[in-house]
């Protein structure tokens, strides 16, 4: 089967969607597919091999911002504004310009939801012609939902059916100005038309997308995430220090704050001796501020001596970080559809606290890796924190029974094997 994954990347930062797209491409090549991975708006950036290397960046997101505000620029010829999109150039202005967040990109985000009826019409057409000369697929795979305007061209045009992911659009979304959210949701709506199946990472994120967008329930399945298990098969020895990590982007967002306090409040308490605090991620030049006052405070009370950060690592620097903890947690305050650093977390034989909302309550449930507290308290946390430092027996049974859990129900390959049932599926409907 000659699948296309059409993949949104971040330019300079390592994301989750990013690493799950590329890990699915690889594991569909392993199963003896013609997978590739076309990157969108930026280069993805990777821990691992780059599924998407030789192909071009379409919709290069400075040539779509150009392109939003300029009109003239919607019909110059592709050699005029190519240079824009080369991937070290879009790397450098990712890092710059802040082009993934969703702040001040309402009307462009809309405009992208409309397809061909918006503003870059140019690059969709771009885009489809050049799948039909060079890749001519029989399914292709968008990577979000924020991609389904591409969804009736595709379809249209190169005659296959379109799958497309769910990861935590709504996040994105309720970051965008109140009426460009409220249309942003009314067209995904209305593009669902043109999608075959949508695929969720989780239960929680199915029903969150269905209650928004307004999809039928009859389009929506759920396939779990997994993760690349290379590298994980070593079994950890055990952690002598005390350690408490955090795997995740370091902005409010993931709750890094309300770990911080957690800890702060462990070290008060002075049940856990020699307890650390270790923070690793990806922090981009935005986060640095955030990243800065969280520094201050642990600073004011004396403890900056007890916490380690570690920005941006590569999977292996994340691997033995990872080794290096005796309890793990990402807070997360508001939207997140999975969370793969669990997965990495239990893969490791980190036992896992997580707040009780979302997505984690079924990963807990499925995995058996670690325990639940109340959602945004930082003194729930610090508790479910003690709960497993003190008690390092139940620790390792917790660590050890979540990552017999990911080795036989979260990996890529297992991930992989459902996507391609959903693909059998859409075909079979296609063909219809």
């Amino acid at each position: 089967m000659k699948i296309v994954v059409l993949s949104a990347g971040t330019g300079s930062y390592y994301c989750g969607s990013c690493l799950r797209d590329n890990a699915l491409v690889k594991e569909l090549r392993a199963l003896g597919h013609d997978a590739v991975m076309v990157p969108l708006y930026l280069p993805p950036k990777l821990d691992e091999a780059d599924m998407s290397r030789g192909r071009p960046v379409f919709f290069g997101g400075i040539n779509v911002a150009l392109q939003h505000v300029i009109p003239f620029l919607r019909k110059v010829p592709r050699w005029l504004d190519a240079p824009l999109s080369w991937r070290w150039v879009l790397s450098i202005a990712s890092v710059m310009a802040g082009m993934t967040r969703a702040s001040g990109h309402g009307s462009m985000a809309v405009s992208m939801l409309k397809g061909e009826e918006g503003r870059q019409a140019k690059e969709f057409d771009r885009l489809v012609d050049w799948l039909g000369r060079k890749e001519r697929p029989e399914i292709v795979l968008l990577s979000n939902a924020l991609l389904v305007g591409a969804a009736r061209p595709l379809r249209e045009r190169l005659k296959v059916p379109v799958v497309c992911n769910m990861q935590g659009e709504d996040g994105f979304i309720d970051g965008l100005d109140e009426a460009s959210a409220k249309e942003a949701w009314a067209l995904i709506g209305q593009q669902a038309a043109h999608v075959e199946k949508f695929v969720a990472v989780s239960q929680f994120c199915a029903a969150v997308m269905r209650r928004r967008a307004g999809l039928p329930a009859s389009k929506v399945t759920v396939v779990r995430n997994g993760i690349n298990l290379e590298g994980y098969d070593r079994i950890r020895p055990p952690v002598a220090d005390a350690s408490v990590g955090y795997l995740a982007r370091m902005c409010p967002d993931k709750g890094l704050e309300i770990l911080v306090d957690a800890f702060i409040e462990v070290k008060r308490t002075d049940r856990i001796p020699g307890l650390r605090l270790k923070v690793a991620g990806a922090m981009t030049p935005a986060d640095r501020p955030f990243v800065g006052r969280m520094k201050r405070r642990l600073a004011s009370r004396g403890l900056m001596r007890s916490v380690d950060f570690l920005p941006n690592p590569d999977r292996r620097q994340k691997q033995e970080f990872l080794r290096s903890l005796r309890v793990f947690s990402v807070p997360v305050i508001s939207g997140e559809a999975f969370g793969l650093y669990v997965l990495e977390a239990l893969a490791t034989g980190v036992p896992v606290v997580q707040p009780r909302e979302g997505p984690f309550p079924e990963i807990i449930e499925a995995t058996g890796g670690g325990i639940l507290v109340e959602p945004g308290n930082s003194k729930a946390l610090a508790q479910g924190l003690e709960e497993v430092l003190i008690d390092p027996r139940k620790g390792r049974i917790l660590g050890q029974r979540g990552r017999e859990a990911v080795f036989r129900e979260f990996s890529s390959r297992r991930m992989a094997e459902g996507m391609l049932e959903v693909f059998r599926e859409a075909l079979a409907v296609a063909r219809k």
